[in-house]
């Protein structure tokens, strides 16, 4: 009996190192190109990623982009939701973990967090395929459990540090997800600073803590606000 899809993707999560078996192609290119892996497939998503944005992957456009059929990338990628999840590997495995040093917890997980922000940024809008169900590739499991490594050595407890992984690591996802969107095409539809106390400062009286608060809420970097997210949320493990 065949393995099932799941039962492919689950095995190729546990036990390979990403590249596989070059397989046949098919159409027009047959025979004139490099072979069909894994990392081929994989390489060719992120430069689409890269140039065009997460919008625009699709197994259509990797084949498109290798050459080939769509049916040559099933041999190797059983679904769209398995490359996300391939893709998301291969940014974890960039990830350098720190030897948990209870003295510097905090630290070494901010530092995570902002090496996790990095590599999606580098992707426009990719973190959309972190958002997926539990991962199974073992380069991401990786990173979870060097945080549940770094947060257990600070003395955190057991169960809040599950807790604790999870809220940070969706919101690194969803902070990666509109800070692309928002300096996408040039940062068009992002107001400046100026403009923004300009339009709160025109708001009628029914908002009167925005404008007398407009220059606190105006205030900052996006990455001076992660930073302060990040540190707002280990504040509380503790308690």
């Amino acid at each position: 009996m065949s393995p099932t899809p799941q039962q492919r993707r689950d095995a190729r999560h546990q036990l390979s190192t990403g590249s596989s078996t070059p397989g046949p192609r098919r159409g027009p290119s047959r025979g004139s190109k490099q072979p069909i892996t894994v990392d081929a497939i994989i390489g060719a998503a992120f430069g689409i990623v890269e140039t065009e944005g997460y919008e625009a992957l699709t197994m259509r456009r990797v084949a498109t982009a290798l050459e080939t059929g769509s049916s040559s990338l099933y041999a190797h990628v059983v679904n769209k939701e398995d490359l996300d999840e391939l893709l998301i590997g291969r940014l974890c495995a960039e990830i350098t973990l720190p030897v948990p040093d209870p003295a510097a917890w905090r630290q070494q997980i901010v530092s995570i967090c902002t090496q996790l922000r990095d590599q999606y940024l580098r992707y426009p809008g990719i973190s959309q395929a972190a958002f997926a169900a539990a991962p199974s590739n073992l380069d991401t499991l990786r990173v979870s459990e060097g945080m549940l490594a770094v947060l257990l050595a600070g003395g955190i407890q057991p169960q809040i540090a599950a807790w604790a992984i999870d809220a940070l690591t969706l919101y690194v996802n969803a902070y990666s997800l509109e800070f692309s969107r928002a300096t996408r095409n040039g940062g068009a539809w992002v107001r400046s600073r100026d403009e923004m106390l300009e339009r709160f400062a025109a708001l009628p009286g029914t908002f009167p803590h925005t404008k007398r608060y407009a220059a606190e809420l105006t205030a900052g970097t996006a990455h001076e606000r992660f930073d302060f997210t990040v540190n707002l949320m280990l504040d509380g493990l503790r308690a």
